[in-house]
C-alpha cells in the first residue's frame, strides 16, 4: 500500500517512493494520511522560538535581569505613555499575577515607576524610569546584535522580510480575536 501525504503547497509524496520518513512507532498509516499544514507550521514556529530563546537566554548580555524581566522593560520602552498592568499583560507571555509580582520587583529596583491613573484614582500606570530606560537600551543593544547574528546566519534578507510579514499577519489576526 502506498501512503500519500499532501504538502502545504498541494504536492504529494509517497512513502513507498522513500520521500517521507517511516511511519513512527505506535502510529497507524491512517493517521499519517491526513496533512496538517497549519499545525505543522505552528509547531515549527514554536520550535524555532524555543530554540532561539534558549540560545539567547544562555548568552551573557542580561546583566542582573532575567529574559522575562528584560521583555517587560522592552515592552514598556515601546509604550509612548504609561500603561496599566492589564495593557502591559497583553504584550508579554506571563500570567497577570506573575507580571504583577515582576513589576513589583522591577519597581523596587528603580527600573519601573508607578503613577496613579488620572482617569481612575484606584488604578496605576506603569512606565520605565530613567534608570530603567538606560538598562533596557544597554541590554537591548547587545541582545539586538545577537538576534541579528542568529537570524542572518540562517535566513536571507528577503526571507527575513517574508518572515516579518507573515508574523505581523498572524499577530494582527490574534488581536482581532481578543
Amino acid at each position: 500500500m502506498t501512503v500519500t501525504q499532501i504538502s502545504p503547497g498541494g504536492a504529494t509524496a509517497s512513502r513507498r517512493g522513500g520521500h517521507l520518513p517511516p511511519i513512527p512507532p505506535g502510529r497507524t498509516s491512517r493517521e499519517t494520511q491526513v496533512a496538517h499544514p497549519a499545525n505543522d507550521a505552528w509547531e515549527a514556529l514554536l520550535s524555532a522560538h524555543a530554540s532561539l530563546m534558549r540560545r539567547f537566554g544562555a548568552q551573557d548580555v542580561w546583566e542582573d535581569l532575567s529574559v522575562k524581566e528584560y521583555d517587560v522593560l522592552y515592552t514598556l520602552s515601546k509604550c509612548p505613555e504609561p500603561v496599566r498592568l492589564t495593557e502591559l499583560n497583553r504584550h508579554v507571555l506571563l500570567s497577570q499575577p506573575a507580571l504583577s509580582r515582576m513589576v513589583d520587583r522591577l519597581a523596587d529596583r528603580g527600573l519601573v515607576s508607578r503613577t496613579t491613573d488620572p482617569s481612575d484614582g484606584r488604578g496605576v500606570r506603569l512606565a520605565l524610569t530613567g534608570q530603567g530606560s538606560e538598562v533596557q537600551r544597554r541590554i537591548g543593544r547587545r541582545h539586538g546584535r545577537s538576534v541579528a547574528q542568529a537570524m542572518l546566519a540562517e535566513l536571507t534578507p528577503a526571507e527575513l522580510r517574508q518572515l516579518e510579514e507573515l508574523c505581523a499577519r498572524l499577530a494582527k489576526a490574534g488581536t482581532r480575536s481578543e
